[in-house]
C-alpha cells in the first residue's frame, strides 16, 4: 500500500516529534496529528513556535518548516481517521492505579478507546501502528476489537516502538540506531518501512514478529534502567568508603564490554519510560509465575526510590535534622535537561519528603511552569492543594530562589547551572551555606573554595 496520509492519534512527547521528522522527510505525505485536547492543539498551532507544549532542541525549526505545508495539527480525529491509510497510536499509557495490577500494569483505557474509535470510523482498508509503549500481546487485543467491527475492512497491526531519549528525541529520530517494527504483513511492513527509508538506511530498519517488537521496548528501557540503579548503588558505597564515583564509573566505562554509557550517579532516574515499562516487565513475568524474574526487575525500582530518599534524608540530617521553616532552593524540576517533561521526576518526590518536614521550597527551572510543578504535587495526593501551594513557589529567577536559602539542591543538570555566579549566591544565602548537588554537575573543590558546604552524590 503507497501511503499517502497519515494519522496520529496522540499530540504528545512522542507523536509530535516522530510525525514531525517523518513529515520533514516526506513531503509528499499528509500528516495530521490529532488529540482531544484543543488546549494541546492550539499551542502546536500557535504561531510562535517558542510555545509549543514539548520543547526539545530543534523540534521548533522543523514544526515551523513542515507545519500547514504537510504536518497539521487538528482536534477532528474522526475526519483524520477516515482519510488516512495508515494510523499511529501514540496516546498514554499510565500505571494503572486502580484494580487488578495496580501500581505495575499499564493501564491500556487509551489505546483501546482509539481501536473502538477507528473500529466505529474506518471505511477503507488501514495500517494501525502501536507507537505507544505497551504490555506484550497489546496488538493481540487491538487486532481482536478492529476485526470484529463486522464492516468488511482490513486492518494490519504493526509495532512500531519509539527508543528516543528526551533531550536529545530530534537527534534520535534523524539519526536512530535501528527502526523496529514487528507484524505479520510483510505488505504493511514493507510500507511503514518505506516511510522511514526516505531517511533511514534500510539495514537499520529491524523486522521482527509483533511480540518480540513489543518486549524489545520494555527491555530496552529496563536495561537502561537498571545500569543507572547499579551504578547508583555503587555510589551509597562510594560515600561510606572515600572512594569516588566518578572515577570509579570511568574506569570501568572504560571496558569495552560494559560501555560507559548511563553510568552517571544521581539523585535517581525519571520520565514517562523507565518506571513504566519495569513495573510492566515484573507485572507479566508475575501473571507468568515468574517470580524470580518479577523480583530481580523490582529490585531496579527500589533502588531508584530508596536513591531519591536517601537524598532527602540527607539533606535533612546535615541541617541538623530539621528543615521545618527553612528555604531550600531547588535547581530544576524537569527529570533530564533539555525537556520540560516531568513525569517521574526525582524533584517532585525529594519536595514532597522536605514538604512533610515542614521545609519551604523556592524552584527554578528554565521550562517548567509553576501550575506544571504544583499540578505534579498535588497528583502525589500527600497533602492539600492548599498546603502544596503554602511551601512550594515556582520563581522565574535562579538568584531569587536561592537568596536566603539554607540551602541548595540541584535537581536537573541543566547547563546553565553550571555558569550561574557561585560567589554571589554565596552571599546572598544563609551561612553555613549548603549545596546537594543531585547531578554532580559542580566542581566540589571550586565550591568549596567560595565558602559553601558540598555534598554531591557517591563522593
Amino acid at each position: 500500500m503507497k501511503i499517502t496520509k497519515i494519522c496520529c492519534i496522540g499530540a504528545g512527547y512522542v507523536g509530535g516529534p516522530t510525525m514531525a521528522v517523518i513529515a520533514k522527510n516526506n513531503p509528499h505525505i499528509k500528516i495530521t496529528i490529532v488529540d482531544i485536547n484543543a488546549e494541546r492543539i492550539a499551542a502546536w498551532n500557535d504561531a510562535d513556535v517558542s510555545k509549543l507544549p514539548v520543547y526539545e532542541p530543534g523540534l521548533a525549526e522543523i514544526v515551523k518548516e513542515t507545519r500547514n505545508k504537510n504536518l497539521f495539527f487538528s482536534t477532528d480525529i474522526n475526519t483524520a481517521i477516515d482519510e488516512s491509510e495508515m494510523i499511529f497510536i501514540s496516546v498514554n499509557t499510565p500505571t494503572k492505579t486502580f484494580g487488578k495490577g495496580k501500581g505495575m500494569a499499564a493501564d491500556l483505557k487509551y489505546v483501546e478507546l482509539c481501536a473502538r474509535n477507528i473500529a466505529d470510523i474506518a471505511t477503507t482498508d488501514k495500517i494501525v501502528v502501536e507507537k505507544s509503549t505497551l504490555p506484550v500481546r497489546t496488538a493481540q487485543a487491538i487486532k481482536s476489537i478492529l476485526e470484529n467491527t463486522g464492516n468488511g475492512v482490513t486492518f494490519d497491526i504493526l509495532s512500531n516502538p519509539e527508543f528516543l531519549a528526551e533531550g536529545t528525541a530530534i537527534e534520535d529520530l534523524l539519526h536512530p540506531d535501528r527502526i523496529l517494527i514487528g507484524g505479520e504483513s510483510e505488505e504493511a511492513i514493507d510500507s511503514l518501512a518505506s516511510i522511514y527509508g526516505s531517511w533511514v538506511p534500510q539495514e537499520n530498519i529491524l523486522r521482527t514478529n509483533v511480540w518480540s517488537s513489543e518486549l524489545s521496548k520494555l527491555t530496552a528501557n529496563a536495561f537502561l534502567a537498571q545500569r543507572i540503579s547499579s551504578i547508583n548503588a555503587i555510589s551509597e558505597l562510594c560515600e561510606h568508603t572515600e572512594a569516588n564515583v566518578n572515577e570509579v564509573a570511568k574506569a570501568i566505562g572504560m571496558d569495552s564490554r560494559i560501555g560507559s554509557k548511563f553510568l552517571k550517579a544521581s539523585v535517581g532516574f525519571g520520565g514517562s519510560c523507565f518506571q513504566k515499562d519495569i513495573l510492566n516487565l515484573v507485572y507479566i513475568a508475575r501473571s507468568y509465575g515468574l517470580n524470580e524474574v518479577a523480583n530481580y526487575w523490582e529490585q531496579v525500582i527500589i533502588m531508584n526510590d530508596h536513591q531519591k530518599r536517601r537524598f532527602s534524608d540527607r539533606l535533612i540530617k546535615t541541617l541538623y535534622n530539621t528543615v521545618s521553616g527553612k528555604k531550600i532552593g531547588l535547581l530544576g524540576w524537569a527529570f533530564k535537561k533539555d525537556t520540560n517533561d516531568t513525569r517521574e521526576s526525582a524533584a517532585i518526590y525529594v519536595t514532597d519528603h522536605l514538604v512533610s518536614e515542614q521545609a519551604h521550597i523556592a524552584v527554578y527551572d528554565p521550562k517548567v511552569s509553576a501550575v506544571k510543578i504544583q499540578t505534579d504535587l498535588n497528583y502525589l495526593n500527600t497533602r492539600t492543594e492548599a498546603e502544596n501551594l503554602k511551601y512550594v513557589a515556582s520563581v522565574e529567577n535562579p538568584y531569587e530562589a536561592l537568596k536566603n536559602a539554607h540551602a541548595v539542591a540541584i535537581m536537573t543538570e541543566w547547563d546553565e547551572f553550571k555558569t550561574y555566579d557561585w560567589k554571589q549566591i554565596y552571599t546572598d544565602m544563609k551561612k553555613p551555606a549548603f549545596i546537594f548537588d543531585g547531578r554532580n554537575i559542580l566542581d566540589k573543590s571550586n565550591m568549596e573554595a567560595i565558602g559553601f558546604e558540598y555534598y554531591s552524590i557517591g563522593q
